[in-house]
């Protein structure tokens, strides 16, 4: 039975029309089976998930709740804590480490809810890059066309979800590691407002813009993984205490009275026909919108890079002097120009953080709803060392984010749907609400997926 397919999972489950053993098994076996090719997984936890799965099956059959996800396969990045598995952060360097003793906290929620973790998922190292073309662990191979990227720096956990060996994936996003290998694996990711969701027992890469999020083939999943991992944990500062607000019960509200606005301007220049043509059609879809600008969105992808690279090369730079070539070549030559940026540089992109944000809360008292890219173009062949933005030949890794890094710069949450390009391939549509509004979000998600605006397509290895 393929689990992607069964959108009844804890249902089928919980009623005991199949056990969570059997969900179980069968996900294992299509990892086994495809997952040669693709190259979703650094690690798969097959005896554990059997156990876990069974455990699920025993409380059941004892009369006991076993949580909304019973029986349901999940993966993460790797760089979630996974008890008794060491975290590598996509890394050949923290191969050395002891295991992990506990898992992280969202992990920790999501089995909970009766959720079974089966493996962790490859990752650019460090999480910094948008392809998952690591050296050390291999490229992530996209579903929809073996030969091209999955994106990253979260590939695996699109990927795996995208080829339907998984029903729901857990991934991360500093720069647009959720939102990019969502556009080019066709499939739901989330990216919430920054602080919204703990990432206690993570492997950091920039504490200031770093977000945790779900990737799932419906917005409903998505909704209700969401709903499921909210809560404040003292183990992340900037973890906000905030009231939880669930999404899943306004997904069928519908769209009436919505302001729309997409944006113009940055996030339409360099774009391909196909990223241009998504965000029309999305925003055909909801009604009349209004064409909007977010000034100096050039800015702010500019700061984000420049926070980026300091903040990371400071984490590693004791790794940087004593082990360099144990470093991804890519990765390292990123991380040794952040060492020699001046603190003026890191102190006039804080403060220009703190005026695009006013901006954007300026715009948003406008529209409630903002459209743009997810990415300029569809994904890029493996290997590919320059793309073209409008007119100009570009290289390709560094500006796959261009139009997501301005976004997660000020934390906004995001919902990226996935929309079918005419080449056939997927490339997504960045649905952006304001701070703290993923339920809003997730119910114009919830629309466009209802009229098959946005849908997910099978993919095939």
């Amino acid at each position: 039975m393929n689990p992607a397919s069964a959108h009844d999972i804890a249902t089928r489950v919980r009623a005991r029309e199949t056990s969570a053993e059997a969900i179980v098994r069968g996900t294992l076996d299509l990892i086994q089976q495809q997952n040669p090719l693709l190259n979703c997984f650094t690690s798969v936890l097959a005896e554990q998930a059997v156990e876990d799965a069974r455990g699920i099956d025993r409380r059941i059959a004892a009369g006991a709740d076993p949580g909304p996800l019973a029986g349901v396969p999940f993966g993460v990045k790797d760089l979630f804590d996974v008890a008794g598995v060491v975290t590598l952060a996509g890394s050949k360097i923290l191969g050395g480490n002891s295991p992990a003793r506990a898992d992280a906290t969202l992990v920790q929620r999501l089995k909970q809810a009766g959720a079974v973790l089966v493996g962790c998922q490859n990752m650019d190292e460090f999480a910094y890059g948008f392809t998952t073309e690591n050296s050390h662990y291999g490229v992530t191979r996209n579903p929809h066309d073996s030969g091209r990227v999955a994106g990253g720096s979260s590939g695996g956990s699109a990927a795996a979800v995208a080829a339907g060996l998984l029903p729901l994936s857990l991934g991360s996003d500093t720069n647009g590691s959720i939102r990019v290998p969502a556009s080019f694996c066709g499939i739901f990711g989330l990216k919430p407002t920054f602080g919204r969701l703990p990432r206690t027992g993570t492997f950091p890469f920039v504490h200031d813009l770093d977000h945790l999020g779900p990737f799932a083939r419906n917005v409903r999943y998505l909704a209700l993984a969401y709903d499921l991992m909210q809560g404040n944990d003292a183990g992340d500062p900037a973890c906000a205490t905030r009231a939880i607000e669930l999404a899943s019960p306004t997904l069928d509200a519908g769209i009436a009275g919505i302001r729309t606005g997409v944006l113009q301007d940055w996030f339409e220049d360099g774009a391909s026909d196909q990223a241009l043509a998504a965000v029309d059609h999305v925003a055909r879809a909801l009604g009349p919108v209004m064409r909007v600008a977010l000034p100096e969105a050039h800015r702010a992808r500019a700061a984000a890079f420049c926070i980026t690279c300091a903040s990371g090369a400071a984490l590693h730079r004791q790794r940087l002097q004593s082990q360099p070539q144990d470093f991804d070549p890519a990765t390292r030559d990123r991380f040794f120009a952040g060492t020699m940026l001046p603190a003026t540089v890191l102190v006039q992109a804080q403060r220009f953080r703190r005026w695009f944000a006013a901006a954007a809360a300026q715009l948003f008292t406008r529209v409630d709803i903002l459209l743009a890219p997810s990415t300029p173009t569809v994904a890029p062949f493996i290997g590919q060392q320059m793309m073209r933005l409008g007119s100009s030949e570009v290289p390709t890794r560094p500006n796959i984010g261009l139009y997501t890094q301005p976004i997660s710069f000020i934390g906004l949450p995001v919902v990226a749907v996935p929309v079918w390009a005419g080449t056939g391939l997927p490339i997504g549509v960045q649905v952006i609400a304001p701070p703290w509004q993923e339920a809003l979000a997730l119910r114009v998600a919830a629309h466009l997926e209802r009229n098959a605006v946005t849908t997910v397509h099978k993919a095939g290895t």
